[in-house]
């Protein structure tokens, strides 16, 4: 896939009421009336939700893998991808462990559990078994299973993230070392990848829906009310994860040339997406495009990006921290400084083994309370009811996350086009045209 650039003068510049942001940000509010003031209606919309984000997760598979070949291909040397790899991954360590040490300092200066006098024996276990019960996955052993797939083509009929790059990756490297013998599959890939980034711009012109669908059934089913007993612990999470974004991570693009502010209103119709189906997958295939139309390198935008949903989970471990601590707070239960560092290690490793596993947040919670015995795993029922509500931050705060992980990696391996980046960020994106896509735009 090849980014060109025109005039403004070929693409005149669309009425507001023309871009996919203003009918999913519509689709939202209405959904959000709908739930408030016909709650069991509001409810009823949950299959145009689910219906949307199935849409977009059947396309996943497909469009990482063929992204991913591509683009190692391209590189032509496997000493290229071991440098983005190993760049990737250093950057997802460190800003996943400093997310999780955030969510401890926040929740030990706060204490939004204190003052909650909760009695341990009072909890009901049965709400979370289920997710105790899958706490085991969340082992190396769990997560070496979870990565190798059946056969190569299950991976891609599963549409589980990690086993697809597992098998992406090594599909490229093979690649590289055919050579030229590889060059009519890797063209192959090639036309099936500007089917597929076709196939996103037909299927996003749902979005609307789905955002009304999803929005409407979080609001019907849990309402507003459910927040305001557990606003102190929902309030600390939204804006520790702003200050997150906007502190640590707007410093991190301030160091490397760019702003946040300008990168977040570039991704607004993806962010107000994510905010309606609570699913950062459900923007996957967009934010890996307009990654690469911002002048990041396809190969890097293939690994990095995938990569980071399942490895660079920000607003994941600032939640499994600041949840464990406000847990043992509302139950009375002192921690020392050893057992807060002890959970802390515990959820460094746990959120990587979770990686790919569905429901991650809640699972790795479980199985980071579950090595610190006086903090009672039965307490996660007390954060049931609004864990919902904090879904929609969790996957806001690891979607910019991977956004500015894919620019800084970008940059770090040479290959960013800065000038394209400014003048993206900058709202010139008009000047952009995708072979395989059109801009989003309401049927």
């Amino acid at each position: 896939m090849h980014i060109q650039h025109y005039g403004a003068e070929h693409l005149p510049h669309r009425p507001f009421y023309r871009h996919l942001y203003f009918w999913v940000l519509l689709a939202i509010v209405a959904g959000a009336l709908i739930g408030h003031f016909f709650p069991q209606t509001g409810e009823a919309m949950k299959p145009l939700g689910d219906g949307f984000i199935k849409l977009v997760k059947m396309i996943i598979a497909p469009v990482i893998f063929l992204t991913i070949v591509t683009g190692l291909a391209g590189m032509g040397s496997l000493k290229g991808v071991g440098s983005v790899v190993s760049k990737a991954f250093g950057y997802f360590l460190f800003f996943s462990t400093l997310a999780l040490i955030v969510g401890l300092i926040v929740a030990n200066v706060v204490q939004p559990g204190a003052g909650m006098n909760i009695d341990p024996a009072s909890l009901d276990n049965s709400a979370v078994a289920s997710y105790a019960e899958k706490a085991h996955e969340t082992t190396i052993t769990g997560f070496l299973m979870a990565i190798i797939p059946t056969t190569v083509v299950s991976a891609l009929t599963q549409g589980d993230i990690l086993q697809v790059l597992f098998v992406s990756i090594l599909t490229g490297v093979s690649c590289i070392l055919i050579g030229e013998q590889a060059k009519p599959f890797v063209n192959l890939c090639e036309a099936g990848s500007a089917v597929m980034f076709k196939m996103v711009a037909v299927l996003m012109k749902a979005a609307p829906v789905g955002a009304f669908g999803a929005f409407a059934f979080t609001i019907g089913k849990y309402g507003i009310a459910s927040v305001i007993n557990l606003a102190m612990l929902v309030g600390t999470f939204y804006v520790t994860s702003l200050i997150f974004v906007l502190g640590i991570l707007g410093a991190v693009c301030a160091l490397n040339g760019f702003s946040i502010f300008k990168l977040i209103r570039y991704l607004k119709a993806e962010l107000l997406l994510v905010l309606g189906t609570s699913s950062s997958e459900s923007a996957l295939p967009n934010l890996m495009q307009k990654m690469e139309r911002a002048g990041c390198d396809r190969p890097v935008v293939g690994l990095v990006v995938p990569t980071g949903y399942s490895f660079n989970l920000d607003g994941t471990n600032i939640y499994m921290t600041l949840a464990a601590l406000f847990i043992a707070q509302a139950t009375n239960i002192d921690l020392s400084l050893g057992e807060q560092l002890l959970l802390l290690l515990v959820a460094m490793l746990s959120s990587k083994g979770a990686a790919g596993i569905t429901g991650a947040g809640f699972i790795t919670l479980a199985a980071t309370l579950s090595v610190v015995p006086s903090v009672p795993v039965a307490g996660m029922a007390l954060i049931l009811g609004v864990d919902r509500f904090m879904s929609e931050c969790r996957s806001l705060t690891n979607f910019i996350g991977n956004a500015v992980a894919c620019v800084v990696v970008s940059r770090w391996e040479g290959r960013l086009d800065t000038e394209q980046l400014h003048k993206v960020l900058g709202g010139h994106e008009l000047h952009l045209h995708h072979h395989a896509q059109e801009d989003n735009k309401p049927a």
